[in-house]
């Protein structure tokens, strides 16, 4: 066997490994719909923690949505963590009903935010924490719905983030990948009763279950850690589809870039943590641990993608008979993703938008050599742009 059939034989092999794992769970996610829960009879006490990085243009909205929610306010406290914002927009959050500390570390993360959010509450009388983003907009009935899924036995929830604007190509293909994450990452995993994946905003856990844990974090990869926590623990962590979290998409190219540099970095740093544990998990039979482990060793989707497309054109032009597996792995791959795409996101300027994968292809490819040192840094994502 020559190099080149070598070469086709374990590209293929690794890639349809994950053509695969695409496809089962993007399947699933539209077999049926989400759980929802009865209303519950208690109303459960909120504690909100919205960190904001220099956010100045965007927490304004993001606040005024969570005092417009349908939730006694007694049962709800909505915490601000400033860090380096303007005075002008500390002085709007003074005098909201929310409680706001100002923060300014030399080293600036999501983490530290929140652990310093906690430790300085004087309040500890709390059912459920709440994590957003500064951005983020949630609708009215968002605290009864997380309440019902609490109330019925949940100690972890991820929500269902959704882009608030689609305008320019990044901007939309930022949306679909999303919905598509969502679709194979939370709705078709808890469809076949595995722990849906966190996304770092728009998530709940216990009270009492986060602040035991939330000392523990150290990465820019916060949600990445919650998981492994969790699933450790073997706590399964639900999705509610129905339950929409509204966020922020970019539109700028080089924020997309390194907002999946951070977010690779993540999932290498998470896996690197978290294979140790692997052999107890195995013997344990927790299998959303392994689960987990196994999907953060994928190839992100889109390198997966174009190297399909690339190996499928050359070996068309080399010997057509090797190239019949890669045009079926490529249209399966292309099923998977129109499966895990909403309708509503199939327009004439999503079908437009597809030109830009290609770049897409080449941004991520780049990323997968530049991770170094990323999973320590704290890299800001600019809102409202």
């Amino acid at each position: 066997m020559g190099i080149i059939h070598i070469i086709d034989v374990a590209v293929y092999i690794i890639t349809a490994i994950s053509v695969f794992y695409v496809f089962v769970f993007s399947l699933s996610s539209v077999i049926r719909g989400g759980v929802k829960y009865r209303n519950a009879t208690k109303k459960m006490r909120f504690l909100v923690l919205i960190p904001s990085y220099k956010d100045d243009n965007v927490i304004k909205d993001s606040v005024n949505s969570v005092l417009a929610c349908d939730y006694p306010g007694d049962k709800l406290l909505t915490v601000v963590i400033s860090d380096k914002m303007e005075d002008t927009t500390n002085e709007w959050l003074l005098d909201q009903p929310i409680t706001l500390f100002t923060i300014n570390p030399q080293k600036s993360s999501k983490a530290y935010a929140l652990n310093f959010a906690i430790e300085n509450l004087e309040d500890k009388n709390f059912d459920i924490v709440v994590i957003l983003d500064s951005d983020n907009i949630i609708e009215k009935e968002f605290f009864n719905e997380i309440n019902n899924a609490f109330y019925s036995g949940s100690t972890a929830v991820q929500t269902h983030r959704t882009a608030k604007n689609i305008k320019g190509d990044i901007a939309i293909l930022d949306a679909i990948s999303e919905e598509i994450n969502n679709s194979i990452f939370r709705k078709g995993h808890v469809n076949m009763g595995l722990s849906s994946a966190l996304i770092g905003s728009g998530m709940a856990f216990s009270y009492k279950w986060f602040t035991k844990n939330v000392t523990k974090l150290s990465t820019a990869g916060e949600d990445k850690e919650l998981e492994l926590l969790l699933l450790k623990e073997g706590v399964y962590i639900d999705y509610l589809d129905h339950v929409p979290v509204y966020d922020e998409k970019t539109r700028n190219k080089e924020v997309f870039y390194n907002q999946r540099r951070r977010w690779l970095a993540a999932q290498f740093g998470s896996l690197f943590s978290g294979i140790k544990e692997l052999p107890g998990a195995i013997l344990s039979g927790k299998i959303d641990y392994i689960d987990k482990l196994f999907q953060w060793t994928l190839l992100p989707r889109v390198v997966t993608l174009g190297l399909i497309f690339i190996f499928a054109v050359f070996t068309s032009l080399y010997d057509w008979r090797l190239s019949i597996k890669w045009w079926l792995s490529f249209m399966l791959l292309t099923l998977s993703f129109a499966m895990a795409t909403p309708d509503h996101l199939v327009t004439k300027d999503s079908i437009k938008a597809i030109k830009r994968v290609p770049l897409l292809f080449v941004l991520m490819a780049f990323n997968m050599f530049r991770l170094k040192g990323v999973n320590k840094k704290f890299i800001h994502t600019i809102k409202g742009e």
